[in-house]
C-alpha cells in the first residue's frame, strides 16, 4: 500500500483548513494560549538540527585536506575524509563536530573540528509563515526575526472588503499541538490598538475568514 508524507508545514496548513471549514474558528483555552506565546520567535528551536539537504563545512583544524563541504545526504549521513559515513540528520553542528573528532583520534593528535551550516535545506518549509484566507494574495514566505502579524498580512497586499478582521487566527503548533490564538486585525489596521499584533514563529500560519452575510 503507498502512502503519503507530508511536510510539518503543510500537515499543519492542513489542520488548520480542517478547523476553519468543519467547526469555524475557536480559540484554544488561555493557559494554552499563553504558553503559545511565551515561546521564541526567533526560531522554531531551540537548537538548530541538521537534516536532510543541508550542507555542512567540516573544517579540521591545521589538516586542510582533511576539510571538507558536503551535504546531508538522503540517508542522513555525511562523508569526511578517514572518518567514513557519519550520522548528521537529527544531530546539531556540534553534536557532529564531537563524533567526528572522537572518530579522527585514532589517526591524528587531538583533532579539533568546527561545523558550518552552509545551506539550511532542511528547514525551508519548517520556518515558513503563512496568510490564507480573506487576504489579497494568500502566501507563504520565509520567517525573519521581528516579524509580526502586521507584516506578514502587509506583504499578502492587505485583506479584502469581505474579511471578518476580528475572527483572525494565528495557528502556532506547540509540543506536537496546534494552539489558536485570536487576532483582532480590525484593532490593529484600523484602530491603532496592537495588543494582539503578535511577534511571528517559524511555522505559524495566520488564518483570515470571510464575513456571515
Amino acid at each position: 500500500m503507498s502512502r503519503m508524507y507530508l511536510s510539518p508545514g503543510l500537515a499543519l496548513l492542513l489542520i488548520v483548513s480542517l478547523i476553519a471549514g468543519c467547526a469555524g474558528p475557536s480559540a484554544s483555552s488561555r493557559e494554552k494560549i499563553q504558553r503559545a506565546l511565551s515561546v521564541t520567535t526567533h526560531a522554531s528551536v531551540e537548537e538548530y538540527l541538521l537534516g536532510v539537504t543541508d550542507v555542512v563545512r567540516v573544517s579540521v583544524w591545521r589538516n586542510e585536506d582533511l576539510s571538507v563541504e558536503v551535504p546531508v545526504r538522503p540517508d542522513g549521513k555525511i562523508s569526511v575524509p578517514l572518518v567514513g559515513d557519519v550520522q548528521a540528520s537529527g544531530r546539531t553542528p556540534q553534536a557532529l563536530a564531537e563524533d567526528i573528532e572522537n572518530n579522527l583520534a585514532r589517526y591524528i593528535r587531538q583533532p579539533q573540528v568546527s561545523i558550518v551550516v552552509t545551506s539550511m535545506g532542511s528547514h525551508e518549509y519548517t520556518d515558513r509563515v503563512r496568510v490564507t484566507g480573506a487576504v489579497e494574495q494568500p502566501v507563504s514566505v520565509p520567517h525573519r526575526a521581528g516579524m509580526t502579524v502586521l507584516d506578514i498580512v502587509l506583504g499578502a497586499g492587505g485583506t479584502t472588503p469581505f474579511a471578518a478582521l476580528n475572527k483572525s487566527m494565528l495557528y502556532r503548533k506547540i509540543d506536537g499541538e496546534v494552539v489558536a490564538i485570536p487576532v483582532r486585525l480590525e484593532d490593529i489596521l484600523n484602530n491603532g490598538d496592537v495588543a494582539t499584533n503578535y511577534a511571528i514563529r517559524p511555522g505559524d500560519i495566520l488564518s483570515v475568514p470571510e464575513r456571515n452575510f
